[in-house]
């Protein structure tokens, strides 16, 4: 059994160094990685095993961990923690741990929460088999590439990658020698490269996000960067995956931008933009974008967004970031109405496999979390973030996109899957997950009154089962907690008055993961 670990950042691996330049302090963010087998080996026990980095870190820091272990129920059972002192020298420590004696069988949660300093607690967990945890039988959803969705709904899966780099800015990297981001536009392959890459691997669709803010060259401010060729640039990309689409009808090519910074700020894709963002000039004055967007305003980013008929995605969120007035993760009317995804989880932005067994992953479900509860409508996203040349060959984890059957896919197709929600996130590419409530699928909002049935589908075409299932339940513009609603295919709840949305997650018997797209409620009283 492979270990699925836990990565937290305050950054993202998308935000670490090439050595060419680590000395930008938007890449030098701290990593928490947790690395948590889900199955005692043979002997009965496992290592749990935690990094710790700050890269580029010019002083001693303070950093503070806990480590807990949850029974089913939620009780906190066992804790680990420590505070010690981090530098620029990663720390690495290891954890033999051995359940005690009598320890119930079941799914087990690890949750991790570490600071450096007096930056902000961040949060994740995983689930861990404990004993011979019981697995359900799937029920019956269609395990085939674009197969017919369950219960007879009228639409088909299609799976792909909605985050990636090429040479366009600092992805590209040949395999033989990609450690790291590359300097910008110094690889060799570019988004023609990318797609044709994809293509060959089984993806449906792939999206090359290039960073909005190197298209003069470099990952600071060019001040001798040509304004014309810095758009021709971004033209010719948006050409490209036209040309591509048109002669490979079996593929769909997106071509974009992976907008802002990490530092004091966040990343998010823009998924049909014909406009160049960016907020950089040159030593003549000359913006080198088509439409300026200061940076770090997100309700300026928002509010063009909308106007312009855009969509975006949330990526590798945490939770310091996309403030608006100060406050992080914050909701506007705008932002609720053009960001569609949150990117749940990825594989190692810098990973060279091209057999899809990459081990080092990442998981924002908490971040993701709170932006619902904030008010957002978002389906979760699961991509690669890929910088070097294996686009979605790093992993088995895909986006899923539910189009109406017999529509070809293409731009406008995916898009308005998107902007009806109809997406699920998985580690896996042979599982499929649908959330239905009364009937209505994944992503739709209604009226409600009276009783709520909620019902999870699942498969598995390379014979896995699930370990866990868990309903969860919010309030979106709550701004509180999303709670565990039961842990079982098929929940009946009569929502109180107002406001609510659900979401299932499954763990499958080899530790991976898939999580449905909400579905959002408003219920009438009684």
């Amino acid at each position: 059994m492979r270990a699925i670990p836990i990565i937290i950042f305050l950054g993202t691996l998308s935000a670490l160094p090439h050595a060419s330049h680590a000395g930008i302090a938007d890449h030098q963010e701290f990593e928490a990685v947790l690395v948590a087998p889900f199955r005692a080996d043979a002997a009965g026990g496992r290592t749990l095993r935690l990094h710790f980095s700050a890269p580029g870190a010019q002083q001693t820091r303070t950093l503070r961990w806990r480590l807990e272990l949850l029974a089913p129920d939620g009780r906190r059972i066992r804790l680990w923690r420590k505070q010690q002192s981090l530098t620029d020298t990663p720390v690495d420590v290891a954890i033999p741990w051995r359940p005690r004696p009598g320890l119930r069988s079941g799914i087990y949660r690890l949750r991790l929460r570490a600071r450096v300093d007096n930056e902000p607690d961040i949060e994740q967990s995983w689930e861990v088999a404990v004993g011979r945890a019981a697995v359900r039988p799937a029920t019956s959803l269609a395990p085939s590439l674009a197969a017919a969705a369950p219960d007879a709904l009228p639409y088909a899966v299609h799976l792909g990658n909605l985050h990636s780099q090429t040479n366009h800015s600092d992805g590209g990297g040949a395999l033989d020698h990609c450690d790291g981001a590359q300097p910008p536009q110094s690889a060799a392959l570019g988004p023609s490269d990318a797609y044709d890459y994809a293509q060959r691997h089984g993806l449906r669709f792939l999206m090359t996000s290039e960073h909005n803010h190197m298209y003069d060259g470099s990952d600071g401010t060019n001040a001798g960067a040509d304004r014309a060729a810095a758009l021709a640039l971004y033209r010719s990309g948006l050409q490209k995956a036209a040309d591509w689409n048109r002669e490979h009808p079996d593929f769909l090519a997106i071509y974009g931008q992976e907008w802002g910074v990490i530092n004091h700020g966040g990343h998010l894709n823009i998924l049909n933009s014909n406009e160049l963002l960016g907020w950089e000039r040159n030593a003549q004055g000359e913006l080198l974008a088509d439409a300026e967007t200061p940076k770090g305003d997100y309700a300026g980013l928002y509010s063009l967004m909308r106007a312009r008929g855009w969509a975006g995605q949330f990526n590798h969120p945490q939770n310091d970031q996309f403030a608006v007035e100060g406050k992080p993760l914050a909701w506007t009317a705008d932002g609720d109405e053009v960001m569609l995804l949150c990117e749940v989880m990825n594989s190692s932005a810098f990973s060279t496999h091209e057999d899809e067994g990459e081990t080092h992953l990442s998981n924002y479900e908490a971040a993701c979390n709170k932006l619902l509860e904030a008010g957002y409508h978002l389906a979760f996203s699961s991509n690669q973030d890929n910088h070097c040349a294996n686009w979605g060959a790093a992993y088995g984890n895909r986006t899923g996109v539910l189009l109406e059957r017999g529509v070809a896919l293409d731009n406008d197709s995916l898009l308005a899957a998107l902007r009806a929600r109809r997406v699920f996130a998985t580690m896996d590419k042979h599982a499929q997950l649908l959330l239905t409530g009364n009937g209505h699928p994944m992503g739709e909002r209604f009226r409600n009154r009276g009783k709520l049935t909620l019902q999870v589908r699942y498969t598995s075409g390379n014979g896995h089962n699930p370990a866990a299932i868990a309903l969860f339940q919010g309030v979106p513009g709550r701004n509180g907690t999303v709670t565990k609603l039961g842990a079982k295919t098929r929940a009946v709840v009569t929502p109180a008055a107002g406001e609510h949305f659900y979401y299932a997650r499954v763990t499958q018997d080899d530790g991976k993961i898939l999580w449905s797209a909400p579905i959002w409620v408003s219920q009438a009283g009684r």
